[in-house]
């Protein structure tokens, strides 16, 4: 089965299913579904960033600082979360991430979806997908505030610059 295949629950504004559809359909009419946003720490606190393969359906090519996905019809957010997580960073047996929030992200142009933040510490030796991930490294805090600035020349999924200012707001919030 082709990513484009996969079944996505489709939700309404209030984040309860209203239907179903395959991931392909879903991007190309626009259906609001949920998705995963998993910000993935090292020993030393450093942030995984990736840039995504060409190949990718959604922001192809472009840098994020979380790895995650889609949440498959029927699969809940927190079941989504470790396995995106233990996928993308090519691990298994990583701790169960922490759900931090959700948010409603809107990017405009029928680009929106139901995303659920989380956090997770991973000190087992990465091996991300091949297909998913053309390049990883972790990054310290500061290193990715620097790459986030527009001299830097890399381009950030927008997604995942929307989860990321949310998060900034909620640690300053918490603490």
């Amino acid at each position: 089965m082709s990513a484009a295949d996969e079944l996505l629950d489709i939700v309404d504004e209030n984040d309860r299913v209203i239907g179903q559809s395959p991931r392909g359909e879903a991007y190309a009419r626009g259906l609001r579904h949920r998705c995963v946003f998993i910000e993935a720490r090292d020993a030393q606190g450093r942030i995984f960033v990736h840039r995504r393969t060409p190949t990718k359906l959604v922001f192809p090519s472009l840098y994020d600082m979380f790895v995650g996905g889609v949440v498959g019809a029927g699969e809940s957010y927190d079941e989504a979360a470790l396995r995106e997580a233990e996928e993308e960073l090519g691990v298994s047996g990583l701790a169960r991430p922490e759900p931090l929030f959700k948010f409603l992200y809107d990017g405009g142009e029928g680009r929106t979806w139901w995303s659920a933040v989380y956090q997770v510490r991973c000190e087992l030796p990465v091996s991300p997908q091949a297909e998913e991930v053309a390049w990883h490294g972790f990054l310290p805090e500061d290193e990715v505030e620097r790459r986030l600035s527009e001299e830097s020349g890399w381009a950030w999924v927008p997604d995942g610059l929307a989860a990321y200012e949310r998060l900034k707001e909620y640690r300053r919030s918490a603490g």
